[in-house]
């Protein structure tokens, strides 16, 4: 967010500035590669680069899609510990009563103990209160809390798709505009040669 009450100082752009806006800072194309070539060739270069621009942006929102997906099963999972640590109660157990009440012994520590570290595992954050034992009370407020950040990442998941989908028409779009380019060139060319003959 910017501070309306101090507005940054307009600056003037420099001969410099304005050759790195046309192809971006360092994508190889500036005015000074351009300036020599001829019309074909510009736009042939101009036309690889957006390409390799969008491939770029592609690869990346991939690599982002990718990222959150392991996060929603990473989620998922640690809702289904949670689930499986909430049926462990009865349903006469007051908030305060700990995971393992009904359990003796080993059975008691290999419930908690699994359950602590799957949560941890999955990125459920645990506080040190908590890591003493979980109360039916702590269970249901972190499952509710887990829920609702999958919901969101599920949310943000939709939205990376359509950005995803966006991209990749993009990128298909400027891969035929060059495609079409070199064809027409190649056709004009044909035709030059063969009104010579």
């Amino acid at each position: 967010m910017t501070d309306s009450s101090n507005p940054k100082p307009i600056i003037d752009l420099t001969e410099e500035d304005l050759d790195k806006i046309i192809g971006g800072a360092g994508t190889g194309v500036t005015a000074q590669s351009i300036q020599g070539m001829d019309l074909e060739t510009a736009m042939m270069a101009v036309q690889s680069q957006r390409a390799t621009l969008l491939e770029t942006q592609l690869k990346d929102q991939i690599a982002a899609v990718q990222g959150r997906n392991d996060t929603i099963s990473h989620l998922n999972q640690a809702v289904g510990t949670l689930n499986s640590a909430a049926s462990s109660f009865h349903s006469g157990d007051s908030d305060s009563t700990q995971l393992g009440a009904h359990l003796t012994g080993d059975a008691k520590t290999a419930l908690i103990n699994s359950t602590l570290t799957s949560l941890k595992d999955h990125g459920v954050n645990i506080t040190e209160q908590e890591k003493d034992g979980l109360t039916k009370g702590e269970v249901e407020s972190l499952l509710s809390g887990t829920k609702s950040q999958l919901d969101s990442m599920s949310n943000s998941q939709q939205m990376d798709m359509l950005r995803l989908q966006s991209l990749s028409n993009k990128r298909n779009e400027a891969f035929d505009l060059m495609t079409n380019f070199v064809k027409k060139m190649q056709e004009s060319r044909s035709s030059i040669i063969g009104n010579m003959r």
